[in-house]
């Protein structure tokens, strides 16, 4: 890929035209390669790199392609203020809905969460516990944005996602569902583990009512001190996540 569409990966618009995502930085690029093990379209990333990395890559396990470029050019492709001197252009990832769910894996379906950060730690989450997939609606922030890619800190090399899995859809694919909501049986009930598929909504409208009531899902709720009415979205699917792996 030529640097200049490279650096035109910032935007959504053109990551879904050229078919490839930028990472960047040494923690993220040795994940890449870890995950390049088992994912075989990773090893066709392209890594932009300074003069100063070109001897560090050579400690990665897969061979990739490499072109090396100035500082400056790398500042103008980079989207953090003091560039480490290595980024990737990575493929995006072959649809996940073409593959069929693993044995025991469980879907986490978001519904058009927005919060790069939030989206960031939800999959840092599911990929360390491991045996999740997630689904995300239309009209939720891209989890291949800088920002999302960063702050999972390389768990989006690890986890199935699904991207445009609108509402409607579910019902097609699953039997029953779960929801959060404040009157509802605790999450650390053994029935909570019992479900095909776990609602999470917006940071600020969760789920809507009537799609909860056209899925017939069942409300849990995680148990706290009653001094506040919320909890941040990730740290909700955060715990759900560590119960459902008990």
């Amino acid at each position: 890929m030529k640097l200049d569409n490279a650096k035109k990966l910032h935007q959504k618009k053109y990551r879904e035209q050229f078919g490839h995502y930028l990472v960047e930085g040494e923690h993220l690029i040795l994940e890449l390669d870890k995950a390049a093990q088992s994912q075989s379209y990773l090893k066709n990333t392209i890594l932009y790199v300074t003069e100063e990395y070109q001897e560090w890559v050579g400690q990665l396990k897969h061979s990739y392609t490499i072109t090396t470029i100035s500082k400056k050019s790398m500042a103008g492709l980079s989207d953090t203020k003091t560039p480490q001197g290595i980024i990737a252009c990575v493929p995006l990832p072959t649809a996940s809905e073409s593959q069929p769910l693993k044995k025991g894996e469980r879907c986490i379906y978001l519904h058009e969460v927005q919060d790069p950060g939030n989206l960031g730690t939800i999959l840092r989450s599911l990929a360390w516990f491991g045996q999740f997939r997630l689904l995300m609606s239309q009209n939720s922030v891209d989890p291949f944005n800088p920002k999302v890619v960063r702050s999972s800190m390389g768990a989006i090399f690890h986890l199935p996602i699904e991207q445009g899995v609108e509402l409607e859809e579910l019902n097609q694919r699953f039997k029953r569902f779960a929801y959060l909501d404040m009157q509802g049986d605790k999450v650390n009930s053994s029935q909570f583990a019992d479900y095909d598929c776990y609602l999470f909504g917006n940071e600020a409208r969760g789920v809507p009512k009537q799609a909860l009531a056209d899925c017939n899902a069942q409300p849990f709720t995680i148990a706290g001190s009653g001094k506040i009415d919320s909890l941040n979205l990730a740290s909700a699917v955060n715990i759900c996540a560590y119960q459902l792996s008990l």
